[in-house]
């Protein structure tokens, strides 16, 4: 076992939704084991109005949440990372230079920043991506991270990325 939490990082591309709740969602379930980090390949300069509205719903703190760039994870001054998620459902790779080597995986989600109609059309899909996030977060906090292997740990991973019946 590590002498420290395990760090997580959600990447999406823009870090202005699904990244941004699963980095306040982590951190409300981490039971202290894991600290949540969010990131974006392009970041935005501000988080969406309704992310920011959706957690703050859920009785989540909202205060610490920015969108960044994934590259304050890559580099000496980097914290160690032992997990990596993209969230994008068009986005598979992870950037290459990581630092710590995280055990990466792939948790698609629709991107509610696509939702048209009114206020409350639209909040109920974020409500929605969120309750799926939330779902698959969760899940892998279960996770025996303690105790299982590197490859076990990557295909429980992976199983929960593309696991349907894990959103439900």
């Amino acid at each position: 076992m590590l002498d420290r939490p395990y760090n997580v990082l959600f990447i999406c591309r823009h870090n202005t939704a699904r990244s941004q709740m699963a980095e306040a969602l982590l951190r409300s379930v981490s039971k202290r084991r894991f600290i949540a980090y969010s990131a974006g390949t392009e970041p935005a300069t501000s988080i969406h109005p309704l992310t920011l509205e959706t957690v703050r719903n859920a009785g989540l703190p909202i205060d610490d949440l920015a969108p960044k760039g994934v590259e304050l994870f890559c580099g000496a001054d980097a914290p160690p990372l032992d997990f990596a998620f993209t969230m994008c459902d068009d986005m598979e790779q992870c950037p290459a230079a990581l630092t710590g080597g995280p055990l990466r995986a792939h948790w698609p989600f629709p991107d509610p920043l696509q939702a048209s109609g009114t206020h409350a059309q639209q909040a109920a899909v974020f409500a929605e991506v969120f309750r799926m996030i939330r779902r698959r977060v969760e899940l892998f906090v279960e996770l025996p991270v303690e105790r299982l292997g590197r490859l076990a740990l990557q295909r429980h991973m992976d199983g929960i990325g593309q696991d349907a019946a894990a959103l439900s």
